[in-house]
């Protein structure tokens, strides 16, 4: 799955997505830009690539059914902005069903940052179950 600079954004968003579906980590780590920085509104916190790809390993190791639906997604002059609503089973049962919105960026083919936005009181949910 390797990404080419002919790419649209929204076709780099829409591969990023259906790789973190899927669990496909290596994918996800090939439309990253090895500097990229992810950012979330609910913490304040910026991750790097090893520590966003940490994270969704979790997520697939401990989250079944991940799907992401509701799905709007349009192109920016610098990358993407897609709203949709991650839905999945968390730990002990738990139905996820977490509205987000991520803007990203793209260049030369790869995601280089990744502002995304959502509800804290979801992530609380998740992690409570953890």
């Amino acid at each position: 799955m390797t990404s080419s600079f002919a790419d649209s954004p929204t076709a780099i968003a829409k591969r990023l997505f259906a790789a973190i579906e899927a669990g496909d980590i290596a994918a996800v780590e090939e439309l990253y830009a090895p500097t990229i920085v992810i950012w979330h509104n609910y913490d304040g916190v910026e991750q790097s690539l090893s520590e966003n790809l940490r994270t969704l390993r979790w997520l697939t190791r401990n989250v079944t059914d991940l799907r992401y639906e509701e799905i709007r997604v349009l192109e920016t002059p610098g990358g993407f902005v897609q709203q949709h609503v991650l839905r999945a089973t968390g730990p002990g049962g738990v139905r996820l069903e977490i509205p987000a919105c991520m803007v990203g960026t793209v260049n030369d083919g790869q995601i280089t940052r990744i502002d995304e936005y959502l509800d804290s009181a979801h992530v609380r949910r998740l992690m409570a179950r953890s």
